[in-house]
């Protein structure tokens, strides 16, 4: 099993619980982004930088992950893919996705750009909080537990 991040997005105190995690748990990181990124030194925490460009982290993540992998994404039609190949995904503020769910979330994601399209002003994401942070090192602790 490895863990897999679409880390150009990927919020700092996520990659921080996620490295303490490949450190305690033994399980190989992998970050994935389009620049270069800093990262503590560890055998099992590496970086690949792909070029730059629309999806080019997530198509090279999609290449990559088996079944098994765990992704961390809030990129909807990547985590769609990783689950297609037998992968996990969960997002940077603990929603783990899944087959149950990930249908609904493309079509409000898809509603929500055709909104955008048509000049509708939609707001993002709220900021990340600190509940936020804890929500997401539960559910990835309650998942690697699973998996040993």
């Amino acid at each position: 099993m490895r863990i897999w991040v679409d880390a150009d997005a990927a919020p700092r105190a996520v990659k921080e619980i996620l490295y303490r995690a490949a450190v305690r748990t033994g399980i190989e990181l992998v970050l994935v982004a389009n620049q270069p990124l800093q990262v503590p030194p560890s055998r099992l925490i590496r970086t690949v930088q792909v070029g730059a460009g629309f999806d080019v982290a997530d198509n090279y993540i999609v290449q990559q992950v088996e079944p098994g992998d765990l992704v961390i994404t809030a990129d909807i039609p990547l985590a769609a893919e990783v689950l297609d190949k037998g992968g996990a995904a969960l997002n940077p503020r603990g929603e783990r996705y899944t087959e149950n769910n990930i249908r609904q979330r493309l079509n409000m994601r898809d509603f929500m750009d055709t909104l955008r399209a048509s000049g509708v002003n939609t707001g993002g994401p709220p900021a990340f909080s600190q509940q936020d942070r804890q929500a997401f090192a539960n559910q990835l602790d309650r998942y690697l537990a699973a998996q040993r």
